[in-house]
């Protein structure tokens, strides 16, 4: 189970903690912090980014697929559901969206090209954003 705790130490900046790494949140200047980390979207890009790397990396490393070079690139944005191909048609408001680009180099054909781009969209961050997640909140507030 991962467990991660995060405290705020000044205006936005969050200091966050899994117990064995330390790192930091905060919010750009122009929304009032200042910038002395990734915002939250931003981390949570990151993960899914990571997940995807690391995933398709191990996929191609047990399959012994020689790949070149490997990127991803995502980026979140609220979109008006009316406007989206993918929402169901009586769908109204915002909708989160988002999108990938995913660069796989190397010498395999294209089944193998086919066979990775699945892999990609099979991360366990991936897997998890996709089918929504249950939270269990307790909030203390003295």
């Amino acid at each position: 189970m991962a467990s991660i705790t995060a405290e705020l130490k000044e205006k936005f900046q969050v200091e966050i903690t899994n117990g064995t790494h330390t790192w930091r949140a905060d919010e750009p200047a122009s929304l009032g912090g200042d910038d002395t980390g990734p915002n939250p979207y931003d981390l949570l890009l990151g993960s899914l980014a990571a997940c995807t790397t690391i995933t398709v990396s191990m996929y191609a490393q047990r399959k012994n697929i020689p790949m070149t070079s490997l990127s991803v690139e995502y980026s979140f944005d609220k979109v008006h559901a009316d406007d989206c191909e993918q929402c169901e048609d009586d769908a109204t408001g915002m909708i989160d969206r988002i999108t990938s680009r995913i660069f796989i180099d190397g010498d395999f054909d294209e089944a193998t090209r086919n066979r990775l781009i699945q892999i990609a969209q099979r991360c366990p961050v991936h897997k998890t954003l996709e089918a929504g997640i249950h939270f269990e909140e307790t909030v203390y507030a003295g």
